[in-house]
């Protein structure tokens, strides 16, 4: 190999590992796929992945004495892109069999990197609504709750779409929303007093609850990769801290503004509404993890496969072990899905955990600790989510055990 052509392969894993963080890929993941991207490139390297920084190490391949390359650069965390994640894996399956040359593949990725968003910002608002009142329907309260979350969770989308032109409503985008929706929704008791206020603001700003982050993050643990796993875990702890807070402050803004109202009990959603909610907030998750048509209905699929299993499993066991029966389910789908369809697992697989995932109750465990009221009536929340995020993690290892994974995405 020449010098230039060695330059050109290290500058490609470089450029590659930049695009794949900027997608969402989890450290732990990454890390093995630049590992096998640069041996298939005749190269050896050692990577280090966290939310904010990124270490490359290139050699050689074999040659130990060789001159190392070393490359640190400081990142932003980055944000779930799905479509783009399955684009790139195409790419470098291309580029590993020949199909590509290393100067298209460079090329390829750079329009990877600067797709515009595949879905319109009415689709995307379409799907902020549904999230919202798709979640208020998944907590089994009633149609009141998921009406009005449904049009807060519009709202909410707006202050986003504002963001994106802001850089300053960007930077208080998170507690923002949970201001503007908890004092709205002390002014919507006036119109309906019979809504459920503290779940309706959580279920307005779900999108922005951290209960992935902290499942990836406690997966990253799980995996030793310590760094990228404790600095996702304290990043989300702080974004729950800031929605609370907000929420918090919002609710006192609107009680001095609008007064209190008292509440009126309404009827319960019947439990066959929870299947509808999930092919709701599963749908939403394809716009909003920008996941490609043709990946969207597995992506579904793996959301009522997430939900029916752990359903099933509570028939037997209490709500925290079945929730690992149903991450254990995901997770083998996954690793079939992308063994037959040769796609990243992670496509199907976070779409599923989104269903498992107990953010909400984290949200709920803290206001209990807070307030000391809880706004399901359920005891021992946080306990509760605290053994569903080790079952959650569990399930998924156990799965790769069950059947193992042939694709480092």
């Amino acid at each position: 190999m020449t010098s230039s052509t060695y330059a050109q392969r290290r500058k490609f894993i470089i450029k590659l590992g930049k695009s794949l963080h900027k997608f969402g890929t989890p450290a732990y993941r990454l890390e093995a796929h630049l590992t096998n991207v640069a041996s298939i490139l005749d190269m050896d390297g050692s990577f280090i992945i966290t939310p904010t920084s990124m270490t490359f190490v290139l050699w050689e391949k074999g040659d130990h004495d060789s001159q190392e390359y070393n490359h640190v650069v400081r990142v932003n965390p980055g944000d779930i892109d799905l479509g783009s994640l399955a684009r790139t894996d195409e790419l470098v399956h291309e580029l590993a069999s020949g199909q590509r040359s290393l100067v298209e593949a460079s090329a390829r990725l750079d329009e990877i990197a600067n797709k515009p968003n595949p879905y319109s910002h009415l689709q995307t608002l379409i799907a902020f609504g549904v999230s919202g009142g798709a979640f208020a329907m998944l907590m089994g309260t009633s149609w009141n709750d998921a009406f009005w979350s449904l049009l807060l969770s519009f709202v909410v989308y707006g202050f986003v779409y504002w963001a994106s032109f802001s850089k300053r409503v960007t930077n208080m985008l998170e507690p923002l929303v949970a201001i503007v929706s908890a004092f709205l929704v002390t002014g919507i008791m006036h119109i309906d007093p019979s809504i459920n206020a503290s779940l309706v603001v959580l279920s307005s700003i779900i999108v922005f609850i951290p209960g992935l982050a902290l499942t990836l993050g406690l997966r990253e643990l799980a995996a030793r990769d310590l760094l990228s796993g404790t600095a996702r875990i304290m990043d989300a702890v702080m974004l729950l801290f800031k929605l609370y807070f907000g929420a918090v402050l919002g609710m006192a803004l609107g009680q001095a503004c609008w007064g209190e109202v008292d509440f009126v009990l309404p009827q319960k959603l019947p439990s066959w509404t929870a299947w509808i909610a999930v092919l709701m907030l599963s749908s939403s998750l394809v716009v909003m993890f920008k996941t490609r048509l043709k990946d969207g209905f597995w992506g579904i699929l793996s959301g009522f496969i997430a939900y029916s299993m752990s359903l099933l499993a509570t028939a037997y066991f209490d709500i925290a072990i079945a929730t690992f029966f149903g991450a254990f389910c995901v997770g083998v789908y996954a690793n079939v899905y992308a063994r037959v369809l040769k796609s990243p697992a992670i496509i199907v697989s976070l779409q599923g955990l989104v269903i498992l995932v107990p953010g909400s109750k984290v949200y709920i465990g803290l206001n209990s600790v807070v307030s000391g009221e809880n706004m399901l009536g359920t005891e021992q929340i946080g306990t509760q989510a605290f053994l569903i995020f080790m079952s959650l993690v569990a399930g998924l290892i156990f799965s790769n055990v069950a059947v193992q994974p042939r694709r480092t995405l």
